[in-house]
């Protein structure tokens, strides 16, 4: 699979165990930086890279990281046809791709380590979308949501 992976000033910290992670799990990755702590750089600009990213194929899924995931996920979510969400734990991280067909794991430098982020995109990357009536039902009216609620 190709992964977008993306991080802010703060979120550079994880970068380097989440590469790790993806690369011995045999994933291609789309890094879209940051690889330092300075400049600083801002979460909104970066979640335009993880959208277009997905959007125009050159990923599937996308790893984005922030300081506590929150202004990763608010921003992702902006883009029409990004499902992004914080997820601190792996049952979020996989139900969130089986069940709501999530393809943005936000996660925050802050509150997650190394090891617990790298066992994050492990189970999220492994997780596939169920397809059941009910879950693609819901995706339907989301992605009416997006049409209704697009502005301009």
């Amino acid at each position: 699979m190709r992964v977008a992976v993306a991080f802010d000033h703060r979120g550079v910290k994880l970068r380097e165990r989440l590469l790790e992670e993806l690369a011995a799990l045999g994933h291609e990755t789309v890094d879209l930086g940051t690889n330092k702590p300075e400049p600083r750089i801002d979460y909104p600009d970066k979640a335009r890279e993880v959208a277009e990213a997905i959007r125009l194929g050159a990923a599937e899924r996308a790893l984005f990281v922030c300081g506590s995931g929150v202004g990763a996920a608010v921003a992702a979510n902006k883009a029409a046809g990004i499902r992004a969400a914080i997820c601190h734990d792996t049952y979020s991280a996989h139900q969130g791709v089986e069940h709501d067909d999530m393809n943005v794991l936000c996660i925050g430098s802050e509150v997650v380590g190394p090891e617990l982020a790298a066992e994050l995109a492990r189970t999220f990357v492994a997780a596939r979308f169920d397809g059941g009536e009910r879950y693609v039902r819901r995706l339907e009216k989301i992605e009416a949501m997006e049409k209704e609620f697009t502005y301009g």
